[in-house]
């Protein structure tokens, strides 16, 4: 596959790519020294995480997240514009606002055996075909080839049609250096290759689904409000900070935004936040009701 500098597209490019194929690959959309740098940060919690069990998560692979609270140079992934504009325009006519799905750290040691091709978007058992339910993006830390384990993706089996084929066909190894941003849809196939060398091979996923999800990664837990209070208003929003209409995710009838705050009250008065078919159905109802 031809990669395109990123600067020479913009991120309705990459979306209709994202789109159209299940998948893109952007090339220097970090800086490698970003990158490098939070591969520093993380390199005791890498050698002190132990290998994870299970034949999907992989016996030979580390995996851990809370990565916003291990590394502030994490958000520098999670809100990188190009790509929040891209998830924006592939979720946001299913959902009021997008939320972070994940924010984990993989690291595929030597030995570890090619992961079995799934599609994400399937932790969620409603009807599939209509709309996405994901986006995610995997950050490699280590240069990706197809020795050491990079993601195979299958192109094309994204969607109705995609999921509807008795065969997924051959995939890609999404071959690429750090910088770069392996994009691909929630119903796109894809699994880790095998890691045939020496070394272990690193990458950060960072996942985001639509608003009204259950996220995959419990974010209050791994952001509780004196962790949340010290981000910017946005990236709090992102991992569970505010309601998604209608009053999905309150606290007390309120948006839980109003714990990031340096008062919080003992006794709160719900609020209601709907959506706006539903305050024109609460309308309407009024009117034929008045005496």
């Amino acid at each position: 596959m031809k990669l395109v500098p990123s600067f020479a597209r913009s991120a309705a490019d990459w979306s209709a790519q994202l789109l159209r194929d299940g998948y893109c690959i952007i090339p220097d959309a970090l800086p490698r020294s970003v990158l490098g740098a939070l591969q520093r940060d993380l390199d005791e919690d890498f050698r002190a995480t132990p290998l994870s069990q299970g034949r999907f998560y992989g016996e030979r692979t580390k995996r851990f997240g809370s990565l916003l609270r291990r590394s502030g140079r994490t958000s520098a992934l999670v809100m990188n514009p190009t790509i929040l504009m891209m998830v924006e325009a592939v979720l946001g006519s299913a959902c009021d606002r997008i939320q972070l799905n994940v924010a984990q750290a993989i690291e595929i040691h030597p030995g570890e055996v090619r992961q079995f091709p799934h599609r994400d978007h399937d932790m969620w058992q409603g009807e599939k075909g209509t709309h996405e339910y994901l986006v995610n993006v995997i950050w490699p830390l280590s240069p990706f080839r197809h020795e050491n384990g990079a993601t195979l993706i299958y192109p094309g089996s994204h969607g109705c049609d995609g999921m509807a084929r008795e065969h997924l066909g051959d995939p890609i190894a999404a071959e690429c250096d750090p910088g770069a941003a392996i994009c691909f849809l929630g119903s796109t196939a894809h699994g880790a290759g095998a890691n045939l060398t020496d070394l272990p091979r690193r990458a950060i996923v960072v996942g985001y689904c639509l608003g009204w999800l259950k996220p995959y990664e419990n974010q209050w837990l791994a952001y509780p409000p004196p962790i949340a209070r010290t981000f910017p208003r946005e990236l709090a929003e992102l991992v569970g900070y505010v309601q998604h209409r209608p009053n999905l995710g309150n606290y007390e009838g309120q948006c839980p935004s109003i714990l990031l705050g340096d008062e919080i009250p003992d006794r709160i008065g719900a609020i209601d936040a709907l959506r706006l078919d539903q305050e024109a159905m609460l309308e309407n109802f009024s009117d034929e009701n008045e005496p």
